[in-house]
């Protein structure tokens, strides 16, 4: 079950993502901030997007898999 497997990839990113937000805010907050440190979490976001984009996306996908096999 792909659905299934790239539901949990999805939630861990979200995590991953979250945590990197955080890190952003602290490292950016310093006296002497680190910019490159914002976009440390623009990768778990893509990864958020695309995955985010199938799930919405795969109900449709199987109904209309399902009406064209009937």
């Amino acid at each position: 079950m792909i659905g299934m497997n790239l539901r949990q990839i999805h939630r861990w990113t979200s995590m991953v993502f979250t945590a990197t937000v955080v890190v952003t805010f602290v490292a950016l907050a310093q006296e002497d901030p680190i910019v490159w440190v914002s976009y440390v979490p623009l990768f778990p976001l893509a990864v958020l997007f695309f995955t985010g984009l199938y799930l919405f996306t795969r109900p449709y996908l199987v109904r209309r898999r399902e009406r064209r096999a009937a």
